[in-house]
This record gives structure tokens, C-alpha cells and sequence, in this order.
């Protein structure tokens, strides 16, 4: 296990349950329902809400995948900061929940919650932050 330069080692998500079944084509509304502790379907709800310009939507979908990340990312050893990587594929959940907080937040005008969440991705995954545009 690697570290960053101020020593804090990374944190690793466990697989998460949503993931074959979102691949599989299955609806998200009905993924994050059987797995409403997974980041990536409520991610992808997200996501699918700013896509459809409902931004409100988008900020409570991803509010939920925000927050049970952070609770994954504790239950896993992190303890408010270090790295998340985005090459560790579990943790894209909790990275792309992240990215589209700051986006719907920056949709209805919340600026300094889109500031926020955008310097947090940027922090925790300077891969995951240019892969999803911020």
C-alpha cells in the first residue's frame, strides 16, 4: 500500500454490490433501492438527473451517495483525509457522487458547497477530478 507525501496511506472501497448490476443495464432507481448504501447508484441517479436538467433531484441524489461514502470510506479506515484513489475502481462511487454534488450544487446556485466539493475531489483524487472534468 502506497502513501501520499504527507504519509496518509489510501483508502480502498470494497467492491460494491450496485456495481454488476448497473453494468448489466439494470435501472439505477431500482439498484440504489436494493443497495441503498452503494455511492455508485446513487451516483448514476445523479448523474442521470443533471443530464435531464433536473438539478434539485441531482443535489438530493447526490447528497446520498456523498454521504454514504464517507460512511464506506470510514467504515474502511479513513479518517477526513488522504487519497481516494480513482484507480481503485470501488471508490468511482463515492469520487463521481462527489463530482455531481458540485455540479447540481453549482446548478442551483450553491456556490460555495460546488467550491467545496470540487476542492474535496480535487484532493482526494486528482485522477478522479480530471477524469470526471473538475
Amino acid at each position: 500500500m502506497s502513501s501520499d507525501l504527507l504519509g496518509i496511506p489510501p483508502t480502498h472501497l470494497p467492491d460494491d454490490p450496485a456495481s454488476p448490476l448497473l453494468e448489466s443495464g439494470r435501472a439505477a432507481d431500482s439498484v440504489a433501492a436494493a443497495h441503498p448504501t452503494s455511492s455508485l447508484a446513487w451516483a448514476v441517479l445523479a448523474e442521470d438527473a443533471l443530464a435531464d436538467d433536473r438539478p434539485v433531484e441531482a443535489y438530493a441524489y447526490a447528497r446520498t451517495g456523498y454521504h454514504r461514502g464517507l460512511d464506506a470510506l470510514r467504515r474502511n479506515g479513513w479518517r477526513g483525509q488522504g487519497p481516494v484513489p480513482w484507480e481503485h475502481e470501488p471508490n468511482r462511487g463515492f469520487l463521481r457522487a462527489l463530482a455531481a454534488l458540485s455540479r447540481a450544487a453549482g446548478a442551483i446556485g450553491e456556490e460555495e458547497e460546488r467550491h467545496r466539493c470540487a476542492e474535496f475531489l480535487r484532493a482526494s483524487s486528482a485522477t478522479g477530478a480530471r477524469e470526471l472534468g473538475l
